[in-house]
């Protein structure tokens, strides 16, 4: 506690301490005077309501004190965050927010498509239909299954592999259960060739949007349908697993296959989850020569589907629309760093040909430096201002320096001067190598710093568990390749070099690659390095 507060308080102390005294001394000369002038009961009541009035007294103060620190606390007591009650209302919110985050793109292309698949995903919540995915590898039984959920023939049976060429999707109606339920059978999945993978990848598309997944297998799970079915259930998705064409296998088989199924899944599926079923049973000859067709065998897919509808279909609805305004929110946020990213890189260009404009035509060691400094805060500002983050000069400043001492400890300024030395004298005459060297070393710095902020920003102002260093250091690496270099030896060339005369003392002002909005903030750093107190010259010379 600082010194002031402590005399404050003590004062306080001694001043309730002094009108206490004063209280005591003035109720006893007064109950004093009417004992001697009237009856000491009348004194003694006297005093007892005097007591009482001063208890009611400092009672209706601490009271209202209480009541009006309260009633001003409640006034401004800030409206509490509406949080979702339940998952339809966090559904609604995400969708909210994706609009919100679209409106950021600037692709009219782009932002039209993504706030056309917001409104498709808005638009699948109100209807609230379950969308339930037929899944699995080719002629697994997946139409045969569909066949015997609508009871009519809708697909075609006992074909081929890869039969199923596109999404199909069929209405379905189960009682008790009020919201419409669309079935999709999809191609199959791990078929062989260019078409096979094709139609495994739309298969999968439509997996993502399902609210009910229907994996059917006709035997064992492979390593391979274990992981599609494992990935599925990682992103939420809700399964059953149906062993189909049971009637195949005897009681025991079947009995051994569901308990191998049931155990290969356990860490990720509830055992009432894998069913056995015959969508499509195999005729059976009599002695007499009769062939008698039995009927589907689907009652305990049918059963369990109702169950899980009944008591989870709206949050299956809100899991999957949350899900798909997830995917949708990433590509969103892909398409907006794509774009900063693109933007802030444009900066950096232009401030390393800044810098390098800078340290050309200012002779004098100390103004190189303080010039640089001038150019790296501005350009830190505006990468700032890029990714929504408003830097005033003093916290610009800091960051630029504070990025060129790194420079400077890692060897990388040392390096850059080696690499750019070697490129220029191949390029330019003796005579001016040295300004030359000077200029798009600093160019080069330039760019190094301006994408490694780049990097400091995209993660919300945090440089990773490197730190600055880690940072800096991956930037030089990307930079120091042959090609890059000699591409920008050359572009230095054309920007820089030629369209300065170093042999001449005076450079017209148009000539200068500085731009407007540079000058003000050079000058004051030149008023700052002659301000003492304002800066610390080891600053800049570091």
């Amino acid at each position: 506690m600082p010194i002031s507060r402590y005399l404050l308080l003590i004062f306080g102390i001694c001043l309730i301490l002094g009108l206490t005294i004063w209280l005591i001394s003035s109720l006893s000369a007064l109950y004093t005077q009417v004992i001697w002038s009237a009856n000491p009961i009348l004194a003694n009541l006297l005093l007892l309501l005097l007591i009482i009035l001063l208890g009611l007294a400092i009672f209706a103060f601490f009271y209202y004190t209480r009541f009006f620190q309260n009633s001003g606390k409640s006034r401004q007591k800030r409206r509490p965050l509406k949080i979702p009650i339940n998952k339809t209302e966090a559904a609604e919110e995400s969708i909210k927010s994706l609009r919100q985050q679209v409106t950021q793109i600037q692709d009219e292309v782009a932002k039209k498509a993504l706030l056309s698949r917001s409104q498709d995903i808005a638009s699948e919540l109100a209807k609230g239909n379950i969308q339930v995915v037929i899944f699995g590898t080719g002629s697994a039984g997946k139409t045969s299954l569909v066949n015997a959920l609508m009871g009519r023939m809708v697909g075609k049976v006992n074909a081929p592999m890869g039969t199923t060429e596109i999404g199909e999707t069929y209405h379905l109606q189960l009682q008790g259960i009020e919201r419409e339920i669309l079935i999709t059978d999809t191609p199959g999945i791990l078929e062989a060739g260019m078409g096979g993978s094709e139609r495994g990848t739309l298969a999968r598309s439509l997996a993502t949007d399902a609210n009910l997944l229907i994996f059917v297998v006709d035997n064992d799970l492979r390593q391979s349908e274990y992981y599609s079915l494992q990935a599925l259930v990682e992103i939420g998705k809700r399964s059953l697993i149906i062993l189909n064409k049971t009637d195949l296998y005897t009681e025991a088989d079947q009995t051994m296959i569901l308990a191998k199924l049931r155990d290969r899944v356990k860490t990720f599926l509830d055992p009432s989850d894998v069913i056995s079923v015959a969508a499509n049973p195999q005729s059976i000859r009599l002695e007499t020569g009769e062939i008698i067709q039995p009927e589907p065998d689907i009652m305990p897919l049918i059963r369990r589907m109702a169950t899980i509808l009944r008591a989870e279909g709206e949050e299956l609805i809100a899991d999957n629309i949350l899900l798909q305004s997830q995917r949708l929110g990433e590509e969103a946020r892909r398409l907006i760093d794509t774009q900063r990213k693109r933007e802030a890189e444009k900066i950096v260009e232009r401030f390393q040909w800044i810098g390098a404009g800078v340290i050309a035509v200012t002779p004098l060691p100390v103004i190189d430096l303080i010039a640089t400094a001038a150019v790296n805060t501005q350009m830190v500002i505006e990468i700032g201002k890029i990714y929504g983050c408003e830097l005033n000069a003093d916290r610009g400043r800091e960051l630029a320096l504070s990025l060129a001492k790194t420079l400077g400890s890692l060897g990388v300024v040392k390096g850059v001067i080696q690499l750019v030395s070697t490129a220029l004298q191949l390029n330019i005459a003796t005579l001016v190598v040295g300004r030359a060297i000077q200029a798009v070393s600093a160019a080069y710095l330039t760019r190094i710093a301006g994408k490694s902020f780049i990097e400091y920003f995209r993660h919300d102002q945090d440089w990773g568990d490197g730190g600055m260093t880690e940072v800096v250091q991956r930037q030089f690496q990307l930079t120091r390749r042959d090609e890059f270099v000699k591409q920008f030896v050359q572009d230095a060339f054309a920007k820089i070099i030629e369209p300065l005369n170093f042999n001449s003392t005076e450079l017209e002002e148009e000539e200068l690659p500085i731009e407007a909005d540079i000058k003000p903030l050079l000058k004051r750093y030149l008023d700052d390095w002659e301000d003492q107190d304002t800066v610390d010259r080891s600053d800049w010379e570091s």
